[in-house]
């Protein structure tokens, strides 16, 4: 992000409104590599192709707060492969971790990574090492530390299904788990922050928790994400979840989070009441079906109904209900660029 930018996310998260009303997409790897016209295998294993595709985004689209910006990562298997994880490669397709736990009593043995030395982390980090410079020639700066979440990471570890039921009949060995797991990413976001001393935000993603009860989330979840957004001293505390997000969003405030992603099958209006307009909003049209499938019309309509649905634009970043899918294309988000100004 450019210094101006960072200092236009800083005040909406303080409550400043703007006009035109802010626009703000997370773009990784399911769109950036297809839009700059490269293969997925060439954006993750070239750093210059990597490079080339996220300036190319920035150039494009100056007026876009890009998050996290420049995102330095290898799909999911950046912190499973930490654990080690096999990670699958695919030339045209995301690349996959391979579960390591077939048994949950298995989070006994479990140990934590470390950051400096394990899996893709270091990797990640020296990418932006070597592209720093060239960053910053473009007009921006390192700002976040990336972590998947603890939930997530777990999953990948043993599987969705396998932990989700595990969180019933095995709490236990799953406090086990989210313990180790939690402390690793707490270790590993700092390595970050100590790498680059402009970093002043954190992003977690974790769609896991749209998946659990109230009871469930306050025991399994809550306390892990409230640990690691404690632990970082910086200013924009950053989750996504795009997956059920009404459990979520009443503790986002009591979690630490400022600026939160969710699902576009919440309206804007529902997210202001349950976070007590405490929490910027990052959102809300569909990803998929409208940012990707629809035509510039349905994006420009959707966009200004999301707009009309809220009298308050405080707090309020105009995006998509997740990530920026495949296959959006220049047309459809200079149609949202439109709508939103």
């Amino acid at each position: 992000m450019t210094s101006e930018q960072w200092d236009k996310l800083i005040n909406i998260i303080n409550g400043e409104v703007f006009e035109p009303a802010p626009v703000g997409f997370i773009i990784d790897s399911p769109w950036l590599p297809g839009w700059a016209g490269i293969s997925t295998l060439d954006y993750f294993s070239s750093e210059r192709m990597w490079f080339e595709a996220n300036v190319k985004a920035v150039r494009q689209f100056p007026d876009v707060m890009f998050l996290p910006g420049f995102w330095s990562e290898f799909g999911m298997c950046t912190e499973p492969s930490a654990f080690g994880a096999k990670c699958c490669w695919q030339k045209e397709d995301l690349p996959f971790a391979e579960k390591i736990i077939a048994d949950i009593a298995q989070a006994a043995a479990l140990r934590k990574p470390n950051p400096k030395t394990d899996g893709l982390l270091p990797f990640v980090l020296e990418r932006l090492k070597h592209y720093r410079g060239q960053i910053e020639q473009a007009g921006h700066e390192v700002k976040f530390a990336v972590s998947r979440g603890p939930l997530n990471v777990a999953t990948f570890l043993m599987g969705s299904t396998e932990f989700l039921m595990a969180v019933r009949t095995n709490p236990d060995e799953v406090h086990r788990l989210l313990d180790v797991v939690t402390d690793f990413i707490i270790d590993w976001l700092e390595l970050q922050a100590e790498t680059f001393p402009t970093i002043d935000g954190v992003f977690i993603l974790d769609d896991i928790v749209g998946f659990l009860g109230r009871e469930d989330f306050e025991r399994t979840a809550l306390p892990y994400l409230k640990r690691i957004f404690e632990s970082p001293d910086v200013r924009v505390k950053f989750f996504h979840n795009d997956a059920g997000g009404l459990v979520c969003a009443p503790y986002l405030p009591q979690m630490g989070v400022n600026l939160f992603n969710f699902s576009f099958e919440h309206t804007l209006a529902q997210m202001k009441e349950l976070t007590a307009n405490k929490v910027t909003l990052l959102g809300n049209i569909p990803t998929r079906d409208v940012l990707a499938a629809g035509t510039g019309e349905q994006v420009g309509e959707s966009v200004k109904a999301a707009l009309e649905s809220v009298s308050d634009k405080s707090r309020l970043i105009l995006s998509c209900g997740g990530g920026m899918p495949g296959d959006v294309s220049t047309e459809n988000i200079e149609a949202f660029l439109s709508a939103a100004g």
